[in-house]
């Protein structure tokens, strides 16, 4: 989210415009009444019998928006994707966009909203970043009811003879609480069950997200939880959700949540916002089947996937295109003057302050991740978000820069301006899907063992120069190949801040190692989680959480929410 200090805040703007009801944009979609399911006025979800009368339906154009390795000076992805598909329906494309429900953790936290900011927003924003429709919450009932059912049916027996000590599943809140990384239950005596250790992810990292956002339909949904594992048997062998028998219940509990939500943008674009899993620790993309009907009721979708290229971007390429049966036409790198010159050393607090070296410096990690994108054969445009500290010679210094290098780039201004900021951009874009050959391939064959896709992507996307599982990880990989599932992708658990697995190694590191600490089977989800570093799939509020400034009115407005 960009910072305009002269402008109103993001909430004030929000709320100062106008929504059209739901009903008005599903009909710009082709959608009828009977398509949709209201919550409320200004929110739908699409119905199943829609999604399947669509599905034959010629897909139209892919547009993927990542980014340079986010800062705390801000990029501004999700308001790119934003005022892109804004700008795209202003010269007269059919656009659609398709992003990530937020998590409360993070609004309540420190990283803020997503549904873009300024004049680049989704609406309601107001009930996007908090309940929404209820899809979070129904992940966390289904994610919370498997466990209260695993650990009843060790109280009432254990016929499975599942070992409480190698119980793999974690319950889940939808907020950061690190008190709850790890914790004790069954305490009481006999009657309160069976004593053991567990611990609590955050519901955005829980698996059934995962597999919410990757299944193609209800019965793909079924299927996924169905061989998830929760933990092992005496004997070590994998015990699964089909196993215990309630693929029934969970999929009972998702039914609604699955339904992919259509909202729309202050200029009255059509999006469906669907799915939220992180993109540090899961996948970081919107779900498939909102994807897949976007692509069906337009002509172009604007996505994005989480944090940098190599977090989102890679998983976009890596996993989620498998599971979509698509492929970008083209991608968006957002890069931003301040998040360069912090990569280039300059501190937070000097970035108001002209420093051409810092940015040449920064341009390292911009570099990197345009040569990612290129290993994937994607063609794709470089977007500038102008931030009103930027001097003209930073921002002739960067477009120079990336004119030097022989890329489309786009100096955008939809913070301000909205969709009219963004039609350079929409048009660099158009020329480039029609220009460029689109040569994607992922980065590793799916055939291809687990130890070497994890050394493909850390060496190719990071530039690791090698490496290092610890021992716990070693045992892991010789369990994934006896229980055949070393077929799967790879979703590397990395911080979003460095290309290497230290969140202070700005900039483009070099000659470090990638250590792997723990490997995490998500045999429903479809992919094998690579922990790296010191990241926690259940983080921890800041000093001064974002919740300290939120507040309502006597009318209910919301007040303090970015």
């Amino acid at each position: 989210m960009s910072v305009h200090a002269k402008h109103q805040s993001d909430i004030e703007i929000a709320q100062a415009s106008t929504l059209k009801p739901i009903n008005e944009i599903a009909k710009q979609i082709g959608l009828k009444p009977e398509d949709i399911e209201l919550y409320g006025r200004y929110k739908a979800k699409i119905t199943y019998e829609a999604l399947h009368q669509m599905k034959d339906v010629k897909n139209g154009k892919l547009v993927l928006v990542t980014s340079i390795n986010p800062t705390p000076a801000g990029e501004g992805k999700s308001t790119v994707t934003v005022g892109l598909g804004d700008a795209f329906n202003l010269i007269g494309e059919k656009a659609m966009i398709a992003m990530r429900e937020p998590s409360l953790g993070p609004t309540m936290g420190m990283k803020g909203g997503a549904t873009g900011g300024g004049y680049a927003q989704v609406l309601p924003m107001e009930d996007i970043n908090l309940h929404f429709t209820g899809d979070i919450h129904a992940i966390t009932t289904a994610n919370n009811a498997l466990s209260a059912l695993i650990d009843n049916h060790i109280h009432q027996g254990n016929d499975l003879g599942i070992d409480s000590r190698r119980i793999t599943w974690k319950r889940c809140i939808d907020m950061n609480d690190r008190a709850l990384r790890q914790v004790v239950i069954g305490l009481g005596g006999p009657v309160q069950g069976v004593p053991r250790e567990d611990g609590f992810d955050i519901t955005v990292a829980s698996e059934i997200m995962a597999v919410l956002c990757l299944s193609r339909d209800l019965q793909d949904l079924k299927k996924r939880l169905s061989s998830m594992v929760i933990g092992y048997k005496y004997d070590r062998t994998p015990v699964t959700v089909k196993d215990l028998g309630v693929e029934g219940a969970l999929t009972l509990l998702l039914k609604d949540a699955l339904k992919p939500n259509l909202v729309q943008t202050i200029e009255h674009t059509p999006a469906l916002i669907h799915g939220g899993p992180f993109a540090n620790i899961a996948h970081g993309c919107n779900s498939v089947m909102a994807t897949n009907a976007a692509l069906k009721l337009s002509d172009i979708v604007v996505t994005e996937a989480g944090f940098g290229a190599d977090l989102g971007a890679e998983k976009f390429l890596n996993i989620k295109t498998r599971a979509l049966g698509a492929q970008p036409n083209a991608v968006v790198l957002v890069a931003t003057v301040r998040a360069l010159k912090m990569h280039g050393g300059q501190s937070k607090g000097e970035l108001d302050t002209e420093d051409l070296l810092a940015l040449e410096r920064g341009l390292r990690n911009l570099k990197k991740h345009m040569e990612t994108l290129e290993k994937f054969g994607v063609p794709f445009v470089i977007a500038i978000n102008r931030f009103i500290t930027d001097t003209d010679l930073e921002l002739n210094a960067l477009q120079k820069w990336c004119e030097d290098q022989d890329v489309s780039v786009s100096l955008t201004e939809v913070w301000e301006h909205g969709g009219k900021g963004g039609l350079d951009l929409a048009q660099k874009v158009l020329e480039t899907m029609e220009k460029n050959e689109n040569n994607f391939t992922p980065l590793y064959d799916i055939e291809t063992g687990i130890e070497e896709k994890i050394k493909i992507i850390a060496m190719n996307v990071y530039g690791a120069k090698n490496v290092e599982f610890s021992l716990k990880a070693k045992k892991q990989l010789n369990e994934i190949e006896k229980n055949e599932w070393a077929r799967l992708p790879v979703c590397m658990a990395k911080t979003q801040y460095s290309l290497s697995d230290d969140a202070k190694n700005l900039g483009r590191p070099e000659n470090f190692i990638i250590t792997i600490r723990e490997l995490r089977p998500k045999i429903g989800a479809g992919f094998i989680v690579a922990l790296t570093g010191e990241v926690m799939t259940m983080p921890g509020l800041p000093n001064q959480p974002a919740a300290y400034q939120m507040d309502v009115d006597e009318q209910g407005k919301a007040i303090g929410l970015f």
